[in-house]
């Protein structure tokens, strides 16, 4: 459909009504497609440097990504030194610390030079001796991604066996070195149908191979996530250090056990799940989704984690999630929280089964709040009866029993106001329901409100509901997606009809709404359609979305 044609379909759409906007945002809603692209910028232009034997530190490509930004708000320069420096650091030896013998001595920092395990005592001689590389199962998945050092090391492989698959690694740390030694970057190569994409993080390489529609930038974009997920595990000076002091270190001996956290982080970016799932939408959008509540209900949540948290120092975030949705998020005046940062939240409490048998105490590194260091997380579910996970952050290590009664004050006191229930029933509830609001011809539909960089999704239901035409929905809106944020050509609007659906792409300047209509919608109708779920979504826009900032 041409320009003209799609401005055409739009002429008549209400354009005062922008449901979700908000003065102030918990999040930090940069746009994902710019931020990635000033990354790059910013790390071929370290790769330059380093070529013409110029020194570029870590600190300088932060300092240039937060000019870049316009703020040092939630970058990745020392957020928690930040902390450290501007607030009275609580005392060790204050009531609830936790001694070096407790049972809750993981919680403290990985030390990247620590003793590890191997994994070369995994067991995986006695596998099968498969050659890979000749297995058309193999060969033939949707989608490879692995990860190796800048010496060639295998790190991770998302199939397969990476002790077996040594020359294939050889190769691909062969291919990016030839084109550096050409004063270059590889980026992406293209045959017979398959997107060879590559993302140069030093000390690591990330490769995926995708036979899927997404493209080159959606699989980059993918790439960073894992790439995050490292870092959360790491940290990102701690692991320069250890490569800077052996090049040829075996990263794995320190991802011992993590691994579980890629695989799972990848397998929700795309629905490879046996259920459907609105995620892979999250990451296409990089976007929080949110479980509607009441706005008295979620008022109650707020004020109780407010009234119970205000005092504890050097309590940073504080985040209720349930079912892969944002509850509630408190923070500390002046840091945001980045939507990256809250799906590796997301990911670590979705793959954890431990986390719902007993309170927990773990380090974890943001990447875009502070890359250098860990917070320290208190995590527990709110109650037998209710599945929504809390996790209190803080810079501190010892200060576990001091959020453990936190917890148990927030939890008796929105059960008492029966907040708890409420939130079960929130569970419960699988997406906006099109029928009952009125709107049968749109069958499915995905909205982001780019102020707060919160997303809203309709329930999956026939055709969607099954995994066959579910994965043929996420593919056209992931190309969609590119085609509307195509640097080279940007469009704002687009209609295409297909044989089994009408499908619209509509970006402005305050949202971004994904939609499939019924095959026989006329034309002329799909922008009243538009409109009347627009004015939906406004009218319920307390409660669909998290309007406010809190802090503590």
């Amino acid at each position: 459909m041409s320009e003209t044609q799609s401005a055409d379909i739009g002429g008549e759409s209400d354009r005062n009504c922008e449901p979700g906007s908000c003065q102030e945002s918990m999040l930090i809603t940069t746009d994902s497609i710019e931020e990635f692209s000033q990354e790059i910028s910013i790390s071929l232009a370290e790769d330059d440097s380093d070529q013409n034997g110029t020194t570029i530190t870590v600190q300088d490509v932060e300092k240039k990504a937060g000019e870049i930004e316009g703020t040092t708000v939630g970058t990745a320069g020392g957020n928690i030194t930040k902390i450290q420096d501007g607030l009275i650091v609580a005392d060790k030896d204050s009531e609830g610390a936790v001694s070096k013998s407790s049972s809750f001595s993981s919680a403290k920092s990985r030390d990247m030079s620590a003793s590890c395990t191997s994994l070369g005592d995994d067991g995986s001689a006695l596998e099968d001796a498969e050659d890979y590389l000749h297995d058309p199962k193999f060969l033939l998945k949707k989608k490879h991604v692995f990860i190796l050092s800048s010496a060639g090391k295998p790190i991770y492989t998302m199939h397969g066996n990476e002790h077996k698959l040594a020359t294939l690694f050889g190769v691909m740390q062969a291919l990016v070195s030839f084109v550096q030694s050409n004063n270059d970057s590889i980026k992406s190569i293209h045959a017979m149908g398959v997107k060879f994409v590559f993302l140069v993080k030093s000390p690591l390489i990330l490769v995926a191979i995708s036979r899927t529609s997404h493209s080159v930038q959606q699989v980059q974009l993918q790439l960073t996530d894992v790439y995050n997920q490292i870092l959360s595990t790491l940290t990102l000076t701690s692991m320069q250090k250890t490569f800077e002091r052996q090049k040829n270190f075996d990263l794995r001996r320190l991802l011992a056990g993590s691994e579980r956290l890629i695989d799972h982080l990848l397998i929700n970016d795309k629905c490879d799940h046996k259920l459907v799932s609105n995620n892979p939408f999250s990451f296409m959008t990089h976007s929080v989704r949110i479980l509607p509540l009441q706005p008295s209900i979620r008022e109650n949540i707020i004020g109780a984690i407010q009234n119970n948290c205000c005092k504890i120092k050097n309590l940073v975030f504080a985040v209720l999630i349930a079912n892969n949705k944002l509850i509630a998020l408190v923070r500390m005046k002046k840091y945001f929280i980045h939507p990256a940062d809250l799906r590796l939240i997301f990911n670590l409490i979705e793959c954890s089964e431990s986390f719902k048998s007993a309170e927990s105490w773990t380090p974890i590194c943001l990447p875009k709040f502070d890359s250098s260091g860990f917070l320290h997380a208190h995590v527990s579910y709110l109650a037998e009866d209710c599945q929504a996970c809390l996790l209190l952050l803080s810079i501190e290590k010892e200060v576990f029993f001091v959020l453990s009664e936190a917890k148990r004050k927030i939890t008796d006191k929105l059960r008492r106001s029966n907040c708890l229930e409420a939130i079960n029933e929130a569970m419960n509830n699988k997406g906006v329901k099109l029928q009952s609001i009125g709107i049968p011809e749109i069958r499915h539909f995905i909205y982001k409100s780019k102020s707060n960089a919160q997303l809203l999704c309709s329930e999956l239901t026939v055709p969607y509901s099954s995994i066959g035409q579910f994965k043929r929905l996420e593919g056209m809106y992931f190309e969609l997606h590119h085609r509307i944020h195509n640097s080279g050509r940007p469009v704002k609007l687009i209609y295409q009809m297909k044989d089994k659906e009408i499908l619209l792409a509509w970006v402005t300047q305050a949202y971004e709404l994904f939609a499939a209509f019924e095959p026989t919608v006329h034309r002329n109708d799909v922008i009243n359609l538009v409109n009347k779920l627009l004015k939906w979504i406004k009218k319920e826009e307390n409660s669909l979305f998290i309007l406010s900032a809190p802090t503590f």
